[in-house]
């Protein structure tokens, strides 16, 4: 969880303590995997074969499918802009909208996780869809459209970097600097779906597959769903933060 912001300072001593904040999440971001992250992967890629490869194909094909429709399909609702507020504002009132989806996902990942095998699986798009307007709502906390398909594709991005590996991370986090200073592809033509995917779905299964655990399921999918929220969220804070100081 990101740190409590002080309160009651003056806006220039809150932007100087939000840029502590971002320098700090870019260390971590580009620090390299250890001892503990390559186990884990093994760890994964030990549970990957155990799952049923039709679950596997399932959860590709909705990730996929949902991802694309947030940046080419015009169904997804987008708040307007905040216009004309400092960012301890904004910051404010993204914790407030991160509060709120978080409620929504552990709600919906207890109610999920004490309805067995099937309630479970659905977990997954509906989980996918409440981080994905999450992101929206977020964009439009910090000023920036959601119907702009470069700031879909930033948004995309900051999804990618919450739930990438240690390995990946560093890489996706490369792209998301400088951003507004670069020209952005109009379309998904190069966009490596199944790294996109792959990277997803082994960062969430090794949580999500307790959730299938007999009486201690609806707990832990409440958790897990919080949780996660909560990640993306946070990244999604830093990563305005960081285009915001520039």
């Amino acid at each position: 969880m990101a740190a409590t912001p002080p309160f009651g300072i003056a806006e220039p001593a809150y932007q100087d303590w939000a840029r502590g904040e971002v320098a700090h999440w870019r260390a971590e971001m580009l620090r390299p995997p250890g001892v503990f992250d390559r186990a884990a992967k093994g760890v994964q890629s030990r549970i990957n074969r155990v799952i049923p490869e039709a679950v596997h194909d399932a959860v590709t094909r909705v990730i996929e499918q949902m991802t694309r429709g947030m940046l080419v399909g015009a169904d997804w609702t987008t708040a307007a802009p905040m216009m004309d507020a400092p960012l301890s504002v904004r910051d404010a009132r993204a914790r407030e909208v991160i509060a709120t989806y978080r409620t929504t996902a552990a709600v919906e990942g207890g109610v999920a996780g004490a309805g067995g095998f099937w309630l479970a699986a659905a977990d997954f798009p509906a989980l996918i869809a409440i981080k994905i307007k999450l992101l929206f709502d977020l964009a439009g906390v910090y000023g920036r459209s959601g119907q702009d398909f470069a700031e879909r594709l930033f948004l995309l991005h900051v999804f990618q970097l919450a739930f990438s590996s240690p390995t990946r991370r560093a890489e996706v986090f490369h792209l998301l600097q400088d951003w507004d200073a670069r020209e952005h592809p109009h379309g998904l033509d190069e966009f490596d779906w199944r790294t996109f995917q792959q990277e997803y779905r082994d960062y969430i299964d090794l949580a999500k597959l307790a959730q299938l655990i007999p009486l201690v399921g609806a707990p832990i999918g409440a958790m897990v769903n919080w949780r996660l929220t909560e990640r993306v969220g946070d990244y999604a804070v830093n990563a305005y933060r960081m285009r915001w100081l520039g």
